[in-house]
């Protein structure tokens, strides 16, 4: 890292980048599954029916989250603790709040 590279441009890629196709890839069939939910609502389908749907979903983005999660700790938050200091202690509470939105 030079004297004027930031540490946030020494570390421009993302922990997900080498997921990403499968994480568009999810987010496609999440879509469909958004429209399939809307479609039901629409064709006035048993609520229960509806649920079940709305769980899948729900269970889908969790999956998406936490593995959005996982790698932004094994990337960002390692790469972070290496340099130490503030950018450490600000990438921890970064994945903490995370963590505690998700688990809300």
């Amino acid at each position: 890292m030079t004297d004027t590279q930031t540490s946030a441009e020494a570390h421009a890629h993302h922990g997900y980048i080498t997921d990403k196709d499968k994480y568009l890839n999810r987010l496609k069939r999440i879509e469909g599954q958004a429209r399939g939910i809307h479609k039901m609502i629409d064709d006035e389908k048993y609520c229960i029916d509806i649920l079940t749907q709305v769980s899948a979903m729900t269970s889908a983005l969790e999956a998406v989250a936490l593995g959005l999660l996982e790698d932004h700790l094994r990337h960002c938050v390692v790469d972070a603790a290496k340099v130490g200091g503030a950018e450490a202690d600000a990438k921890i509470t970064e994945a903490s709040q995370a963590i505690a939105r998700l688990v809300r």
